[in-house]
């Protein structure tokens, strides 16, 4: 049953174009009811008796939606007009609707045409609600995606907090005492290195770039009492960190670009981490006092 009484408002503005629903369905009296009603309510409407005239005016004509009962006469011929719909205007809204109750269970096989299937009795402030949902969700801006190197660019900072917070709960690296601005010094570098190569692509095979300032945080570490495992897990939980600020924005990554970026960001990071690596051995082997590589934890009490 189909209620006037609670009808909808037609838009304010008359200027606004109305849009356009094609209304499918073999009960004459149905079919003349809604009209009248989705008429009130601002929509242009096309209607159509059958499967027959519909497909006729859906090859002829443009709709925004398609409004089709499922069972005209015969079960699942709405169906038919949703797949004429789809592949003439594919951005049309298509919604089905019907009075069998059986139909609830097969809802998501056949959404998987339509928008959605809506029920008989079907209350017309319900119907209207339902299509300017529909059009307001399919007019919304499309969304807005950036590249992985626009977002680590601008989460550069957040990332590096979230880095330290992961390295003040690591007790083998808070061994080594220092201010948080102090341990993070070199990343601030390594985020502008990181977003040039994500902007700049290297071809496959080819190495990454030197680094100066890798390698001047190998010495660095050196200095501070850093040992090479403490080196390889700052490096690791920086992945971390990076991989989570991603995953924080997937709302707006271009996802055709992730794989590529992700794999980009790996190679830069551990790259960056054997050219630290690579110093930070040198350094140690000259040491005067003859210590050499430390591979295990700060030795307690080191500054």
């Amino acid at each position: 049953m189909y209620l006037f009484e609670e009808q909808i408002s037609p838009p304010d503005n008359p200027l606004m174009a109305k849009p356009r629903i094609l209304l499918v369905d073999d009960n004459q009296s149905v079919r003349m009811s809604l009209k009248m009603i989705l008429e009130y309510n601002g929509f242009e409407v096309v209607a159509a008796a059958g499967v027959h005239e519909a497909l006729g005016l859906i090859h002829s004509q443009v709709f925004d939606v398609l409004l089709s009962d499922l069972h005209m006469p015969d079960a699942g011929d709405g169906l038919t007009v949703v797949s004429a719909m789809r592949h003439s205007h594919p951005k049309a809204i298509t919604l089905i609707f019907s009075g069998y109750p059986e139909m609830k269970g097969a809802a998501s096989a056949i959404l998987l045409q339509a928008d959605a299937i809506l029920t008989k009795p079907l209350a017309s402030e319900t119907l209207v609600a339902t299509i300017r949902q529909r059009l307001a969700k399919e007019a919304a801006p499309a969304r807005v995606m950036e590249s992985v190197a626009t977002i680590l660019e601008a989460e550069a900072e957040s990332t590096i907090a979230e880095w330290l917070e992961r390295v003040q709960v690591e007790p083998r690296i808070v061994a080594i005492p220092m201010e948080d601005a102090e341990r993070a010094a070199h990343l601030p570098q390594l985020f502008r290195d990181l977003v040039f190569r994500l902007r700049h692509p290297l071809p496959l095979g080819t190495h990454a770039l030197v680094s100066h300032a890798a390698s001047e945080h190998g010495e660095i570490r050196q200095r501070q009492g850093y040992s090479a495992a403490m080196l390889v897990e700052e490096s690791r939980m920086l992945q971390v960190s990076i991989f989570q600020t991603l995953q924080n924005n997937l709302n707006k990554v271009d996802f055709s670009l992730v794989l590529v970026g992700v794999m980009a960001i790996a190679d830069e990071v551990d790259s960056q981490l054997a050219q630290t690596m690579t110093r930070f051995v040198s350094v140690s082997s000259h040491r005067p006092d003859g210590e050499g590589l430390r591979i295990g934890p700060a030795a307690e009490g080191r500054a």
